[in-house]
């Protein structure tokens, strides 16, 4: 009896052309704002980082997306929402989206804002990062540092390499990329029309600030820089780590990013964009990562590293959301105002 498979791919293959939506029917999103969680409602409670969105650009309009936990949301001006959901699983929320037979991507531009933990040398809660760099931090070696020799900083250590500060050896197995870079001109015209943007401030954490003694950048007013993320799933804190995070983002880009935000899903979300845009499905050069801190990765003097983790992001939260809106807003209505030009073609660095 002759198989049926050919039969059933062949018919598999005439439903999804039965069923894709026509070329015109299209859904061509302009700006994608990227957002890891959203806590409660999307409009009038406590923000996470995608309520200041929906309700400051009116983003009225909902798409269910298979699989997904959250909708789409979005306004007629052609801005639209995606939570991803948070660490290595951001990814995959990313892949749902760029599979879905209803969008033509490959002009969208896509927006990272989202909260992070902040390098107390680099930079101060509120604060807001451009990255030029993603460096994964999740493809390690790890051994407990009670179980580490005495002369380690930290037992964290790449794949093929025999101590913390080497690069990785002949035995990394690491799933490639590990480090990804965003368009040097995108990023540079982002952070030239936002730099300038003030950032709101509280007297409390003005305060707080204030307790990182022998961290000037930590204790600055919150302003925008250019700084680059580590992304992990582990939500790490403390000295050591800190010192860990500067040196594996040097090691895996040869010296050339400066570690600034700790975060969960950048790494998990820029090798999507990797995968479908080896699909063809979107262009990874569309892809802008903003992170503002709403804490810090290790404590300032005098507390202990525990209670720093637990207490740390207290009152912070609302200040990055906050800070993401307004640096990330610049740059979305200029896309928007300028899509005759930016539909075809990046901003350069001095782009309007």
């Amino acid at each position: 009896m002759p198989s049926l498979r050919p039969l059933s791919a062949l018919l598999l293959a005439i439903a999804a052309v039965l069923t894709a939506p026509a070329q015109a029917d299209l859904i061509r999103p302009k700006v994608m704002i990227l957002a890891t969680f959203e806590e409660g409602a999307d409009t009038g409670d406590a923000p996470g980082e995608l309520q200041y969105w929906v309700e400051r650009e009116k983003l009225t309009g909902s798409i269910a997306i298979p699989g997904l936990g959250h909708p789409l949301r979005y306004n007629d001006a052609g801005v639209y929402a995606l939570v991803t959901g948070t660490c290595n699983r951001s990814g995959l929320g990313m892949m749902l989206l760029g599979l879905d037979p209803r969008f033509d991507l490959t002009r969208t531009y896509f927006m990272m804002a989202g909260i992070a933990g902040v390098d107390a040398n680099r930079a101060s809660v509120g604060s807001a990062a451009w990255a030029q760099w993603i460096v994964d931090g999740d493809n390690v070696n790890e051994v407990d540092a009670h179980d580490a020799p005495k002369d380690w900083p930290y037992g964290i250590l790449p794949y093929g390499a025999t101590h913390p500060d080497e690069p990785p050896g002949t035995g990394d197995w690491s799933m490639k990329p590990m480090v990804f870079q965003l368009d040097p001109g995108l990023v540079a015209w982002a952070f030239r029309l936002s730099k300038d943007v003030r950032l709101d401030d509280t007297p409390a954490l003005a305060k707080y600030r204030a307790s990182y003694a022998g961290h000037p950048n930590a204790q600055r007013p919150p302003f925008v820089l250019i700084g680059d993320t580590l992304g992990t799933a582990r939500y790490w804190h403390g000295e050591a780590l800190t010192r860990w995070a500067e040196r594996w983002c040097s090691i895996y880009t040869g010296g050339r990013a400066q570690f600034t935000m700790t975060e969960c899903e950048d790494q998990s979300i820029a090798y999507a964009l990797h995968l479908l845009g080896r699909a063809g499905r979107v262009d990874p050069k569309r892809y802008l990562v903003l992170r503002t801190a709403s804490n810090y990765s290790e404590p300032p003097p005098g507390t202990t590293v525990v209670e720093s983790l637990l207490t740390g992001e207290s009152g912070g939260t609302v200040l990055a959301a906050e800070s993401a809106y307004r640096v990330g807003s610049p740059i979305v209505h200029s896309l928007l105002a300028h899509w005759d030009a930016y539909e075809a073609r990046l901003p350069a660095a001095d782009s309007p």
